[in-house]
């Protein structure tokens, strides 16, 4: 059985006082449904557009007649954040991205976020959609993207495999950009707690100048590990545009964010996201324009930290006909403000993530993954 689809137009009469029907900014509107849950995915950017439970909305998304404004929903991707003047070179071969951030002279957050993608496959509460990517001035590489959403019995559930289909090694980096919803009390009544060990110190562009330990910072608090001393903490007046990296995964290798309407409120939030995604970038938008600052609370799973592509921090190499594949999602409460469904590690021991190489903070080395560039 078919979802129904937003409305895409199609009058196509030619009489006279005949309208034609506009299609939405963001393309074909692919509307998942699964018991009292629902999305919807568009086909312009394969971008997350809403999610929610019943009447609540879980994150905050756009309307139909709008486009993704702060990045809400995107894929990132082949590198999230910014890139420092938009250039890099991997293995000899110069890429010049056009700089989407201009008054800090950086390119952000890839190539794909605006892009047409392709549907492969759908029912009522999964849709897949797919994006090859051919060489250009920006990233002179071929890359095949795909990336499924489904709707189950744990939530939303997004995972996403990258092909390198060119004839040399490929750089790579992969990021999302969902923003959870606050609730009735706002970001400042938001209660956020973070899995990280370790803090990125962003200069002026918003690009990486060194690290430090979480521990110790006024960003201890949000924490969850003993190190930390907080296990979470209410947001108030803080601005959040901050990577975090060295995360702590629970046993089932998934490190996980919680957010909560308030301090000991119900209708905990998780935000998950497997051992492949080894940053984390919070930001609670008071850099957005008019009546969309802080609306929403975003939490951006990324393979690499901000500037990948000239650092080598984190980026992934892909041999020809080489794969790499990622998996993230969301929790949402459940019927009266029970812990959040697919939580099931919620009490269990943490763990660090293994790793490989030496120990320096953003090393992701594994055996199982492509080796990182450096």
């Amino acid at each position: 059985m078919k979802c129904p689809v937003g409305q895409l137009g199609g009058g196509h009469g030619t009489g006279p006082g005949t309208m034609r029907a506009v299609p939405p900014p963001t393309g074909e509107q692919f509307v998942l449904v699964d018991g009292d849950q629902h999305a919807v995915v568009t086909e312009v950017g394969a971008t997350l557009r809403a999610y929610g439970v019943g009447t609540s909305p879980v994150c905050w998304g756009f309307d139909e007649g709008e486009i993704a404004g702060g990045g809400r929903g995107q894929v990132l991707a082949p590198w999230p954040n910014r890139l420092e003047d938009g250039t890099y070179r991997f293995g000899g071969i110069e890429g010049n991205a056009a700089l989407d951030e201009p008054a800090r002279r950086n390119a952000i957050h890839g190539l794909v976020r605006w892009l047409p993608w392709r549907l492969e496959a759908r029912d009522d509460a999964s849709v897949r959609l797919s994006w090859v990517l051919h060489p250009q001035p920006a990233y002179p590489f071929r890359m095949r993207l795909a990336v499924e959403y489904s709707l189950g019995p744990e939530g939303l559930a997004v995972s996403t495999t990258a092909t390198n289909e060119g004839g040399g090694p490929a750089p790579f980096g992969l990021g999302f950009h969902p923003y959870l919803a606050p609730g009735v009390a706002g970001v400042e009544g938001t209660f956020l707690v973070l899995p990280a060990r370790r803090r990125l110190l962003l200069d002026e562009r918003g690009l990486p100048a060194g690290s430090e330990a979480v521990a110790g910072t006024a960003w201890a608090d949000l924490v969850s590990l003993p190190a930390g001393g907080g296990g979470g903490a209410v947001l108030g007046r803080r601005c959040l545009d901050d990577c975090f990296g060295d995360l702590v995964t629970d046993d089932d290798g998934r490190w996980r964010v919680r957010l909560l309407p308030g301090e000991r409120a119900a209708g905990e939030v998780v935000l998950w996201a497997d051992a492949a995604f080894g940053w984390l970038m919070c930001f609670t938008g008071d850099t957005l324009p008019g009546g969309d600052r802080r609306r929403g609370v975003a939490v951006e799973p990324m393979t690499c930290p901000p500037n990948a592509l000239r650092s080598g921090e984190g980026l992934l190499s892909l041999d020809p006909g080489q794969s790499f594949s990622a998996s993230w999602g969301i929790a949402p409460a459940g019927p009266e403000g029970r812990r959040a469904v697919g939580d099931r590690q919620a009490g269990a021991r943490r763990r660090s993530a293994r790793r490989q190489g030496p120990p320096r903070f953003g090393s992701r080395g594994s055996p199982a993954r492509p080796a990182p560039h450096r």
